[in-house]
């Protein structure tokens, strides 16, 4: 049986870097260095919608265990470049997510998307059988039901202080405040399960087009 996709999120803040800069060491060194591992599917990088200094990107994986191979290792963590460890140093860390994906499994992520949301949180214990229920049961198929949802899949971590996270692709970052992504949020097993959501995290986000 074929493993289940891994993911990698690199979310920062980058306010107190030089845009130029960020952007250049992300298109020529950093999403470049990355994609020459093995087992790296794709890159896509984001934007955030109510503050263009957030910067999301988006890695799909063969498998969670590309991140804990020696092509992966010898260019993260301590092994970052010089270039990498100077920006990095500059930024503010919004989250950093390593997973794996459980529903539908192994869907890379669409290539055509106008939108992103990112949806993250830890919830309570005592709800968490029937948290994991509601979602692939109710919330994850009727989203993907609203027009303009291109992709709705979800991933629980391995590495992150926030364990599980849905992706959702939209053709415009505006999808997610229409009126039939509302109703399919609005439902009542959605309002039984949210006072068992902790340490939300949710970021609106356009695609990052390189200048020419």
């Amino acid at each position: 049986m074929e493993k289940p996709y891994g993911l990698l999120v690199a979310g920062m803040n980058f306010a107190s870097v030089d845009e130029g800069e960020f952007n250049a060491w992300y298109d020529t060194e950093h999403v470049p260095e990355r994609l020459r591992v093995d087992g790296f599917i794709n890159a896509q990088r984001w934007l955030g919608v109510e503050d263009a200094r957030d910067s999301i990107v988006t890695y799909d994986l063969k498998s969670k265990d590309v991140l804990k191979g020696a092509a992966y290792t010898a260019i993260a963590g301590a092994n970052l470049s010089p270039w990498s460890k100077h920006v990095t140093g500059q930024v503010r860390r919004i989250c950093r997510v390593e997973g794996e994906q459980t529903l539908p499994g192994r869907q890379a992520a669409p290539d055509n998307a106008g939108g992103l949301l990112m949806n993250a949180m830890n919830v309570a214990p005592e709800a968490e059988a029937e948290f994991n229920a509601w979602y692939n049961e109710e919330h994850i198929p009727g989203l993907l039901q609203v027009k303009g949802c291109i992709a709705a899949r979800r991933f629980v971590a391995t590495e992150s202080v926030l364990k599980y996270v849905a992706l959702y692709h939209l053709t415009a970052p505006e999808v997610q405040v229409s009126a039939a992504w509302k109703q399919a949020v609005d439902t009542p097993w959605t309002k039984k399960m949210r006072p068992f959501f902790r340490d939300g995290l949710r970021v609106v986000l356009r695609p990052y087009v390189k200048k020419s």
